[in-house]
């Protein structure tokens, strides 16, 4: 297995699949999940000629489960260290739910040349805890129950949140896949407990509104109006307002793991903002080119 050593010395697992100078795909994934969670979009990708890589966020799957650095800056800070390892120039970030907060704190920060365009899907951008300044948000209670779940009894909410909501295997109608379900938990139980529990302030309380506004690449916004893990009007829209080159691809019933759920539809978006190519329609969606937010 291949790992990095970080800024504190912490050992972080990433895949690295495909042509060492071909167009670089990194990918991000959520909490608390690993790289395994982009099976799908990694073998797209490299069967489409690109080179393809994902780690695991320190605390989660085959990293070091360390004591400390379960935030965002840390985060970051070990993705910078794994561009500046594989030497990765020109290359497209696309993260997922937390991993798409942790696309958008790399991004801002990046040295310049690393990052080409960037893909935030169903991301926790620009702040999800309600709060003076953000009066949509999810209550804080919802994320102490989290919280309080996971350590009570973490194998069991790692069965109950895909089962239900991840997913949306709890909408009538829909088609449950065990498999889903139990990766996802295969997934969850392989990373700390410690980085699990902390990893939810980390995505929740933290406010990537400067980071968005500083992000001067062409980014693609993915949201489904049906999540019911990051409220759609409380992120995806907003998010598309403060960055500077950014088109919101917005779907009406897709579930929040829609990388996985409808990797049909998810994959074509990717792989046309990549190429430059339109956008198609599919699943009814709609495709709003974002303005920026008017200079205060």
């Amino acid at each position: 297995m291949a790992y990095i050593t970080s800024f504190d010395g912490t050992q972080i697992f990433y895949k690295d699949w495909g042509p060492k100078d071909a167009q670089p795909i990194v990918f991000h994934h959520g909490w608390p999940l690993s790289a395994d969670d982009w099976d799908n979009q990694m073998l797209f990708f490299l069967d489409k000629g690109f080179r393809v890589i994902a780690h695991d966020r320190r605390g989660h799957g085959r990293s070091d489960q360390t004591d400390n650095g379960n935030e965002m800056d840390s985060y970051a800070a070990d993705v910078a260290t794994l561009a500046q390892a594989l030497d990765l120039r020109a290359a497209i970030h696309i993260g997922h739910s937390t991993g798409g907060g942790e696309v958008a704190h790399y991004s801002a920060r990046a040295e310049p040349g690393r990052v080409s365009k960037a893909v935030l899907i169903d991301a926790v951008t620009p702040v999800m805890v309600q709060k003076e300044s953000n009066p949509g948000g999810t209550p804080i209670e919802v994320f102490d129950g989290y919280r309080a779940a996971l350590a009570a009894n973490r194998a069991q909410l790692y069965l109950d949140v895909p089962s239900g909501p991840f997913y949306g295997f709890n909408r009538p109608g829909a088609r449950v896949s065990e498999g889903l379900i139990q990766n996802w938990w295969r997934q969850a139980m392989m990373g700390s407990v410690k980085a699990g529990y902390e990893c939810i302030k980390a995505f929740s309380e933290t406010d990537f509104t400067e980071d968005l506004k500083a992000i001067d690449v062409p980014v693609l916004v993915i949201h489904s109006e049906d999540d019911q893990i990051v409220p759609y009007a409380d992120s995806a829209p907003l998010a598309v307002r403060l960055l500077k080159k950014a088109t919101l691809r917005s779907y009406k019933d897709l579930p929040h793991g829609c990388c996985q759920t409808h990797p049909e539809f998810i994959n074509a978006d990717l792989l046309a903002f990549i190429r430059g190519e339109p956008l198609g329609d599919a699943a009814g969606e709609v495709i709003v080119p974002a303005q920026p937010m008017p200079a205060q």
